[in-house]
């Protein structure tokens, strides 16, 4: 299978050279500048899992170097979706079908009336990576899995082959008849997560320390439970609990990609999951009082330029 990376970032970068460490043909389609530090580099992976290094990866900058692609994992911020949607069209036109592993849900409805409903998979990530300054992947999680899952008929034995190619690499790849579910899930939890710890500026364990803005964390799972249900998604306590308790679970210092962004004075996603929420939220006429507090605190920071010389934390 002739896979195509469309982002290597610490997802797209960390997935795809698992997939070549397992004899997988990749290639990390980017942004020049990216490119540039790739061939030079290579890709390096630091990961409580095994590390791996690939010293020449292929590396394009634009779709027409690529001749054939039966595979194109997305693997990019939300907030650079439509930047890449002539890449993804062009991509589908020589052969691909599309693995999207953007946190959210509103991204599949835009990449089906762009691409076709037959040309997206449902997908989804659990991991925790990062980049470091050196652009290499820090991998810090015991779990690095990736679920596929048809949304189209004709795509189970497709994911039914990812499953299969995937059997020996070092990632946990996931064929799940029930992606939808799954998806909602993690959107609940991470919509959660986020939000939480980037409006707070704070780390998981300092937020659990004070049981009153915990509460909201907790209040924010409740929001996305009531959207999935008015969505047909049969979200249920138990989902509600579990999504809950998994918060508790973590790490003092785990924090989401989100916060990691403000904290870095990068854009944010805030418009891809509490926008896409309360979007969703509109169309069937309910409300999410929680995801939209947590937004429009989010919000002035989505695009802000700190001056670091004024930073007292």
């Amino acid at each position: 299978m002739k896979i195509v990376v469309l982002g290597a970032g610490a997802l797209g970068a960390y997935f795809g050279a698992r997939w070549q460490q397992s004899n997988q043909d990749v290639t990390f389609l980017v942004r020049p500048k990216r490119a540039e530090q790739l061939r030079q580099n290579g890709i390096i992976i630091h990961s409580i899992e095994g590390d791996y290094a690939i010293k020449q990866p292929q590396v394009v900058t634009d779709t027409s170097e690529i001749e054939a692609c039966d595979l194109v994992l997305l693997a990019i911020k939300g907030y650079h979706l439509s930047g890449v949607l002539d890449d993804l069209e062009n991509l589908v036109a020589k052969g691909a079908k599309v693995l999207p592993i953007l946190n959210g849900i509103e991204h599949f409805s835009l990449l089906q009336s762009k691409l076709g409903n037959e040309a997206v998979l449902g997908g989804l990530s659990f991991i925790i990576s990062t980049l470091n300054q050196e652009g290499d992947v820090v991998h810090s999680s015991p779990f690095h899995d990736l679920l596929v899952g048809a949304l189209h008929p004709s795509q189970v034995e497709l994911c039914e082959q990812i499953e299969f190619l995937s059997h020996n690499a070092n990632m946990n790849v996931i064929n799940s008849p029930n992606i939808q579910t799954h998806l909602w899930k993690k959107y609940m939890f991470i919509t959660a997560f986020s939000g939480i710890t980037t409006a707070t500026n704070l780390a998981i364990g300092s937020i659990r320390d004070q049981p009153a803005t915990f509460r909201i964390a907790e209040n924010l799972v409740k929001d996305m439970r009531k959207l999935a249900n008015a969505n047909d998604i049969a979200l249920n306590d138990k989902h509600v609990s579990k999504a809950i308790e998994n918060m508790q679970k973590l790490g003092d210092e785990a924090t989401s990609s989100m916060h990691q962004d403000r904290r870095r004075q990068q854009g944010l996603e805030v418009e891809h999951l509490h926008g896409g929420a309360l979007r969703l939220a509109k169309e069937k006429n309910i409300d999410l009082p929680f995801v939209e507090t947590i937004y429009g605190i989010i919000k002035p920071f989505e695009n802000l330029n700190y001056d670091r010389t004024k930073e007292t934390n």
